[in-house]
Formats: structure tokens, C-alpha cells, sequence
């Protein structure tokens, strides 16, 4: 199986085990999707994630975070740039999600960042998703 965007099926994985109310799902793994995994729980949309290799292949294994009433944290997860379209905005153009409720997860030349982020630090780079 060849896998043209891996950021969409590492948010599929998430989506769906999300959407069956599993603890926990596991993505294999590369630099950009530990980024997102990183920001994803700095901002409180997972519990948290941890990193693993089996015969040589690293994996991530993403623990997913539920409300006290079984509520999902999560409640979309949308990608804006894939590899047929990339989306770029400037500094000025900075999306917000939901009016600043949600994230936007930004791939910038000084890393991967949230849209709050590249605000306040006034770079603008490839809007990778939307998480809310």
C-alpha cells in the first residue's frame, strides 16, 4: 500500500478511533506527526503519546482523552493542505478556528506551530489542519 499523505491518515486513525471511543490508537510514526502529536497534547485534545519501534519500523501510540461524562475532547479534525493543494498564508492571514475555541496547526520555517503561536511570533507558513 502506498501512502501519499501520511498527516491525513494519521488524523483518519484519530477520527475513527475517536469516534468508537477507543483509549488509544497507533500511527506509525515520522518527525512532522510527533510535532502534531506534541501540540495536540500541549493544548489538551489528548492525554498523551508515546514512541515505540517493533522489527525496526517506529510507531507512535496516541492515548486519546474523554470528557468525565464519556463527552469527546475531540470534535473534528479537518486537513486544509494536502499534497495536490498545498495552503500557504502570511502573517496576516492566520486562520482561527471556531474564533479561537479550536486549533490551527501551522507547518512554519521555525517549526510546527498552533495558529496562536505564529501570531504572536508573526510568521506564516502551510496551514497543515484544523482541530476543534
Amino acid at each position: 500500500m502506498v501512502m501519499t499523505d501520511p498527516i491525513a491518515d494519521m488524523l483518519t486513525r484519530i477520527r475513527n478511533a475517536n469516534k468508537n471511543m477507543a483509549t488509544e490508537v497507533e500511527i506509525p510514526n515520522s518527525k512532522i506527526k510527533l510535532d502534531i502529536a506534541k501540540l495536540l497534547k500541549d493544548h489538551g485534545f489528548i492525554r498523551d503519546f508515546k514512541e515505540y519501534k517493533v522489527n525496526h519500523k517506529n510507531f507512535l501510540k496516541v492515548e486519546l482523552k474523554y470528557g468525565k461524562d464519556k463527552s469527546r475532547i475531540i470534535n473534528g479534525l479537518k486537513r486544509i493542505s494536502k499534497p495536490g493543494l498545498r495552503i500557504y498564508v502570511g502573517k496576516d492571514e492566520i486562520p482561527r478556528v471556531l474564533g479561537g475555541l479550536g486549533l490551527a496547526i501551522i507547518s512554519t520555517p521555525k517549526g510546527v506551530i498552533s495558529d496562536k503561536e505564529s501570531r504572536k511570533n508573526g510568521i506564516g507558513g502551510e496551514v497543515l489542519c484544523y482541530v476543534w
